[in-house]
């Protein structure tokens, strides 16, 4: 009778411990399925891509790496004043001849592809445009660049200069490559090529360049911008110098709009025309103040 009263109290402490051993499992079983789910979530969630590196499609005087979302159609107001080398005579440019000013639009017609044309005042360009996101940086930084490619065609519509059409058009195209290295910090590089089809035997039809852009945003809406353009190869004519672009200036965006103020050495707005034609040496005082407004509708 003692021996199985022994066996009973030995097989109620097993059982007590088994019971005490899947109790444990079964309340951890959640928990630890949860953290799983929480790991894969923060797994997904890292591999999404990154907030895009700037606020607008359009950066001073460069074309950013920002492609806007399918169905949205993007409205651009781009304008020169004249040099300001004259100082307060003519308000640092604002009352000088030479102003130029363009007017654009540009639609996404579907995810990462957008299509857009414009009008400009200098030599009356006529321009058509694409840009494609062919690469976009990750939040983990498995992929640490956004990858954009942009180009631009435009029609020299002035009366007096060309008989053939052929000879109006020029070309532009870029890749863009662009990191957002942290919340404030972004920064761009820009290789390109432009091609006039027409142009003095003293000048080059093909010029290559590059250009760096940087942004630093101090407040939620308020951002310092940047542009350098350095041209590669140069034009044979002695009396005329190719000088490189720099644009330094202030933006202001929300959702819907960017508002940019800056100073710049380029007048030419289109890239091709900048990038082939300037001669203006930005710090031997020889800017002209410019603003760029967008404007986004989503459909």
């Amino acid at each position: 009778m003692k021996k199985r009263h022994s066996t009973n109290k030995l097989f109620n402490r097993a059982t007590g411990v088994l019971l005490l051993v899947l109790a444990v499992v079964l309340s951890g079983a959640p928990v630890f399925g949860q953290e799983e789910a929480d790991a894969d979530k923060k797994e997904s969630s890292d591999k999404k891509p990154a907030r895009p590196a700037f606020e607008s499609a359009q950066l001073l005087d460069e074309q950013s790496v920002v492609v806007p979302a399918a169905k949205t159609l993007e409205f651009n107001i781009q304008h020169r004043f004249g040099l300001a080398n004259n100082g307060i005579d003519d308000l640092f440019g604002i009352y000088a001849p030479g102003a130029n000013i363009r007017l654009g639009f540009n639609y996404s017609v579907i995810e990462n592809l957008s299509v857009g044309f414009g009008y400009a005042k200098l030599k009356k360009y006529l321009d058509f445009n694409a840009k494609y996101a062919l690469l976009k940086q990750r939040r983990d930084w498995s992929v640490p660049v956004s990858v954009t490619l942009y180009g631009d065609a435009a029609i020299d519509n002035r009366d007096d200069i060309y008989d053939e059409f052929v000879h109006r058009v020029s070309y532009f195209g870029e890749v863009i490559v662009a990191s957002r290295l942290s919340d404030k910090i972004s920064i761009q590089v820009t290789p390109s090529f432009s091609h006039y089809n027409a142009i003095d035997s003293l000048y080059s039809h093909d010029i290559f360049s590059v250009g760096i852009s940087g942004r630093f945003k101090f407040s939620s809406q308020s951002s310092l911008i940047i542009n350098y353009t350095q041209q590669l190869s140069d034009h044979n004519d002695p009396n005329f110098k190719l000088r490189p672009g720099f644009t330094v200036g202030w933006e202001i965006a929300t959702s819907g709009h960017a508002f940019q103020i800056f100073a710049t050495s380029f007048q030419g707005i289109l890239p091709q025309e900048n990038v082939t034609f300037n001669p203006n040496d930005f710090f031997g005082g020889e800017f002209l103040i410019g603003f760029n407004i967008t404007r986004l509708w989503n459909f």
